[in-house]
């Protein structure tokens, strides 16, 4: 799916689908798609989402539209799902992109890149668990993280293992690995991770603002009526909003419960933070020199990146700032 129309565009696809809806209630044959997610039930936010994407589709379709979601596992894995729309095994797919960097490194900026864009400023520009007290503790630590964070990682002396959502827990349990990353306190609360990793380290620098992508299968939507496609866009923009919305309101309970129930928060050192950012820099400046796809995307990319920055220290940074100071 290409992110730009299918993620962001809210006010367009609301208009296109309120314009649409008289020729859709008209449909003469019901249309069925098959979405296959990277996700487990279990993670009702982000599986939730591809649920929230395919119930807007029914419902703006007039019932004449309908997909089936299914989890990880439950058509093929949960790192087999672009595939399956390539060759049509499905028609659409739920994931986080930069679970497919070893295909193309421009995937990755589909969801998120160490010290890249917020939520919200990904929105715009498309429309651990052991305590972490010096750099040379990164030396050797096996750490759960998707996408280019794990290059990064690499680069400062951690070993990255990419691994689905879904085994991650076991993996902390049984010591197969040392730490791990995942959405947020929501869903890691849900996973169990604080029962054995009670260690908390932030900020997500490897992810500031991830978000998930659908991607189509190009026959299938190219096959769709106009009313259709702007069906697809509306309800991808629902799901996108849905999901932002419910991480946001979801996480600061989450987050005191852990800490209550004795998951020690602390912050990583500056020394992690600045050696991390250079690392990252660096790769990317590599990454330029022999990826004509990524080299395109990622100059548009770190252009809105730096005037997003501009903005948000001017905006929403120093009232946030304020904010965080008060007593409320």
């Amino acid at each position: 799916m290409e992110r730009r129309s299918f993620i962001t565009r809210t006010g367009l696809a609301g208009a296109l689908a309120a314009t649409a809806a008289p020729a859709i209630v008209h449909a003469q044959t019901a249309l069925r798609w098959r979405l296959a997610s990277s996700f487990p039930k279990s993670l009702d936010t982000i599986f939730g989402a591809a649920e929230v994407f395919a119930k807007k589709v029914g419902e703006l379709s007039g019932g004449k539209f309908l997909i089936s979601v299914h989890a990880a596992g439950e058509i093929m894995p949960a790192f087999g799902v672009v595939d399956a729309v390539q060759n049509a095994t499905v028609e659409i797919a739920h994931t986080a992109p930069y679970y497919f960097f070893g295909k193309d490194e421009t995937f990755a900026l589909g969801c998120a890149i160490p010290f890249g864009l917020n939520s919200r400023q990904m929105t715009a520009w498309m429309v651990e668990r052991k305590e972490i007290k010096s750099l040379a503790d990164m030396k050797g630590l096996k750490m759960r993280i998707g996408g280019f964070g794990g290059r990064v990682l690499e680069r400062i002396g951690a070993v990255p293992q990419n691994i689905p959502g879904g085994d991650i827990y076991p993996a902390l349990e049984k010591g197969t690995i040392d730490a791990a990353e995942w959405v947020g306190p929501y869903d890691d609360q849900k996973l169990g991770f604080n029962k054995v990793a009670p260690n908390y380290c932030y900020p997500g620098w490897w992810e500031g603002g991830p978000q998930l992508d659908f991607f189509i299968n190009t026959k299938s939507y190219d096959a769709l009526t106009p009313e259709y496609k702007a069906v697809v866009e509306a309800a991808a923009a629902v799901a996108h909003t849905d999901m932002q919305a419910k991480y946001d309101y979801r996480n600061p309970a989450a987050l005191k419960q852990l800490v209550g129930s004795g998951t020690r928060l602390f912050r990583f050192p500056k020394e992690v933070m600045e050696a991390a950012f250079k690392a990252s820099q660096e790769m990317y400046a590599e990454l330029s020199s022999k990826n004509a796809n990524w080299k395109k995307v990622y100059e548009d990319y770190a252009r809105v990146r730096a005037d997003q920055n501009l903005w948000f220290r001017f905006a929403e940074a120093a009232f946030d700032d304020f904010m965080q100071t008060q007593k409320l």
